[in-house]
């Protein structure tokens, strides 16, 4: 079968304008934001698949609900609501930095860039400390073996359950053992030191269940579906992860900016590439919010 050498040097594409009419570099951004869509899809859809196939899930009113330094405050979805105005407001600052820059103007790039840096970071503050909360969180739960337990909110455990009745909390103290009882009760009365622990420890059973009964902050649920954690974490974890690369970008963005990088090279398209990175992870949030503190 006879086949055509092809020339070295050969021109594929000899018209006068690109069809994008866009640079390389941005063109084989959108072709990267385009491909991580897809993996953000899939794990969206994956999460919503498992999340409609159980009768039951996470109310995000009650994993939700906490704010630093407020106590016990119930604040549904307050604090994540901060989360996502924090990050909105980022955008905005990279809007200007970007505007700046078609304006050739540094120290305004340069303002700007660090207002989306420390939007970004407080961010990742923010979700850093949402994970650390539910993951040193202590809730009771009805456990496998029908006892009660105080369990965090991790990859393998997820108190989120539903509410247990009257009678099967009852049923459940009566077989929970001494030291998960003393573990409840401490964990009701919020610590309380060394002697706290000593005074619970020399009480009998029937006195621990009496205590925990009356306590106005004891509730119990069921154990919830184990696919809530990981997915919680593994897909706010991915994206966090954007955040955190987004945030080193955006660092290096400054530095190149400071030190005249760009007003050497006659143009900002740098920055507007950083920008497009950057716009999109505040896109995804806005779906990661709607799939899991939403609905």
């Amino acid at each position: 079968m006879a086949t055509t050498a092809i020339p070295a040097g050969t021109k594929w594409w000899g018209g006068g304008k690109s069809p994008f009419n866009v640079s390389y570099g941005k063109v084989m951004m959108w072709y990267f934001l385009m491909s991580d869509a897809f993996t953000f899809g899939a794990f969206l859809i994956s999460y919503g698949t498992i999340r409609f196939s159980v009768n039951e899930w996470a109310d995000p009113n009650k994993v939700f609900n906490s704010f630093p330094f407020a106590g016990h405050a119930d604040l549904p979805l307050a604090f994540v609501s901060l989360m996502t105005f924090i990050l909105i407001f980022s955008s905005v600052t990279m809007v200007l930095a970007v505007h700046e820059g078609h304006h050739m103007n540094r120290k305004g790039v340069e303002k700007y860039m660090i207002l989306t840096i420390l939007g970004g970071l407080a961010f990742l503050g923010c979700q850093a400390w949402e994970w650390t909360h539910l993951l040193t969180g202590e809730h009771v739960a009805l456990l496998s073996d029908g006892t009660l337990g105080v369990i965090p909110t991790t990859v393998k455990s997820n108190p989120w359950g539903s509410a247990l009745s009257a009678d099967q909390i009852t049923a459940a103290l009566q077989k929970s053992s001494h030291d998960q009882l003393m573990t409840i009760a401490n964990t009701l009365h919020h610590g309380g030191g060394h002697g706290a622990h000593d005074a619970l420890g020399a009480m009998s059973d029937e006195e621990l269940r009496k205590m925990i009964l009356a306590s106005k902050d004891f509730h119990a649920t069921n154990s919830g579906p184990i696919a809530f954690g990981g997915y919680f974490f593994g897909i706010t974890g991915f994206h966090g992860f954007h955040v955190f690369s987004g945030v080193v970008i955006n660092v290096v963005m400054y530095i190149k900016t400071k030190l005249g990088h760009f007003d050497q090279r006659g143009h900002y398209e740098m920055i507007e590439k950083a920008g497009l990175y950057w716009h999109f992870v505040d896109l995804v949030w806005v779906f990661v919010f709607l799939c899991f503190y939403l609905i």
